[in-house]
């Protein structure tokens, strides 16, 4: 496994695209509503990506092998929809919880990060869910700096998840990133303390742990792009792009309207 070192070049780079996608999530916030159309929640994105921030949408035309091109510049998925959710015509509707995944390419480099999203009035056990899943995201991200693995990051989020009575999706993961979308490694959610790659200062990639409130077994949809849980229960995922320092690590997907780190434990 190859897992390219980013230079002080390179991670400078990555903090501004980092902080572009998530201003993206900022501004997209107040959209967020019953009625509203994610197809509506894409044009407003795409547009506020290039023309406000002079960045492109990496998801739009993105064809990794084996994948007809995904149509839209960002995902939006809904309840049951695990990833890559594809916006459409369809309106939210009050109780829907939605992740929205944003991904932007700025001076060549990428910039990923995901929230969750209530529509109007939540049941409880969704926001449960929704919380857990961010403090499963922040108990991986804090494992990470040199000489950790990947395998104390997986163990310690599917510990967290499992413990409280949820799944971890295994079939994705999170990923390398900087001037490619996806680069080694590969980042599992779930796993073994001390198993895996060695953390080095200069990695960056994404913690991205996707939680169903059943099983952890997937459907893929018709579209070949939209990931479901196949016993039709809520799934949650948040994301972070994480650089590993010298002394720990520093979240590069960060902005005003970034939700806060779950208080200490």
């Amino acid at each position: 496994m190859s897992v390219e070192l980013k230079t002080a070049a390179d991670i400078e780079k990555m903090r501004i695209a980092g902080k572009l996608a998530s201003e993206v999530l900022d501004y997209i916030t107040p959209f967020v509503k019953p009625g509203v159309t994610t197809e509506a929640i894409d044009k407003l994105c795409h547009d506020y990506m290039v023309n406000v921030q002079g960045c492109i949408p990496a998801p739009l035309n993105y064809a990794p092998d084996g994948h007809n091109p995904y149509p839209k510049s960002i995902c939006t998925s809904i309840n049951s929809v695990v990833c890559h959710g594809i916006p459409n015509g369809k309106p939210l509707k009050n109780g829907d919880i939605m992740n929205i995944d944003i991904t932007v390419i700025k001076d060549g480099y990428h910039g990923d990060t995901s929230r969750m999203f209530y529509v109007g009035e939540v049941s409880e056990h969704a926001r449960r869910l929704c919380k857990i899943t961010y403090e499963c995201m922040w108990r991986g991200i804090e494992k990470v700096k040199p000489g950790a693995t990947l395998g104390d990051i997986g163990y310690a989020i599917q510990q967290y998840a499992e413990a409280s009575g949820y799944s971890v999706v295994q079939e994705f993961c999170g990923h390398g990133i900087g001037k490619r979308f996806h680069e080694e490694p590969q980042v599992l959610h779930y796993g073994r303390p001390g198993t895996g790659l060695k953390l080095e200062a200069g990695m960056i990639f994404t913690i991205e742990p996707m939680i169903n409130q059943g099983k952890r077994h997937l459907r893929m949809m018709g579209d070949g792009w939209t990931v479901a849980t196949k016993d039709r229960s809520l799934s949650a995922q948040w994301e972070h792009t994480i650089l590993v320092t010298e002394t720990g690590y520093e979240v590069l997907t960060q902005s005003a309207g970034t939700p806060a780190k779950p208080a200490s434990r």
